[in-house]
C-alpha cells in the first residue's frame, strides 16, 4: 500500500494524487495526512465555502439555545473522523513547522498563555483554521501570510491557482 501511495505521489493519476502532492508541499503536513486529505475530502467533494468545510471534518460548533439558557455544546463531531484527526494532528505540527504563520501568530495570541484545557480548544478551533486555509490554498492557490512550503522558491506553483484537473460529473 505504501509503495502504491508513494508511487502515485510521485506521478499523480487522479486529481485526489494531485491534491495529496499540493498538500505534501505545505511545511508540516506530512505524508498521510496529506494522503487521508485527498483521498477522505479534498480530492473527490467540491466545497463552497468555509462552512461546508469545517462541517465536512465535524468541526462546527453547536451552540445550545433554550429559553434563557444560552451556550455552547462543543464541536458536532458529525463529519469524517479521519478527516477531523488529520486535522487536528495537522493543528499540532502547524504550530511546530510553521510559527510565523497567521494562524499560529492567532493561536499564540488567543491560547498561548491559557490553562491546559483552554490550549486543547484552541488546537480544534486552529484545526478547523487550518483545513479551511489548506482548501483555500488548493482552490486558489494562497496561502495564510507566513506560511512556508517545503520546495524551493523556483519550484513554488504560480500564485492564484493549484493546477488540478476538473473532477468528472
Amino acid at each position: 500500500v505504501e509503495q502504491e501511495r508513494d508511487a502515485r505521489l510521485a506521478a499523480p493519476q487522479t486529481r485526489a494524487d494531485q491534491v495529496a502532492q499540493a498538500l505534501f508541499q505545505v511545511r508540516g503536513v506530512g505524508l498521510v495526512n496529506s494522503w487521508v486529505l485527498s483521498k477522505e475530502c479534498f480530492g473527490w467533494r467540491r466545497f463552497t465555502n468555509r462552512r461546508q468545510v469545517g462541517a465536512a471534518a465535524g468541526l462546527t460548533g453547536t451552540p445550545y439555545a433554550s429559553g434563557t439558557q444560552c451556550h455552547e455544546q462543543g464541536i458536532s463531531k458529525a463529519g469524517n473522523w479521519r478527516v477531523r484527526v488529520a486535522a487536528v494532528q495537522l493543528a499540532g505540527a502547524w504550530l511546530r513547522f510553521q510559527p510565523d504563520s497567521a494562524l499560529s501568530q492567532w493561536y499564540q495570541r488567543r491560547f498561548g498563555r491559557a490553562g491546559k484545557r483552554q490550549r486543547l480548544v484552541g488546537i480544534v478551533a486552529l484545526a478547523r483554521r487550518v483545513l479551511i486555509a489548506l482548501w483555500r490554498y488548493l482552490e486558489t492557490g494562497a496561502l495564510p501570510p507566513g506560511t512556508r512550503l517545503k520546495c524551493a522558491p523556483a519550484q513554488v506553483p504560480a500564485a492564484g491557482h493549484v493546477a488540478l484537473p476538473e473532477p468528472r460529473p
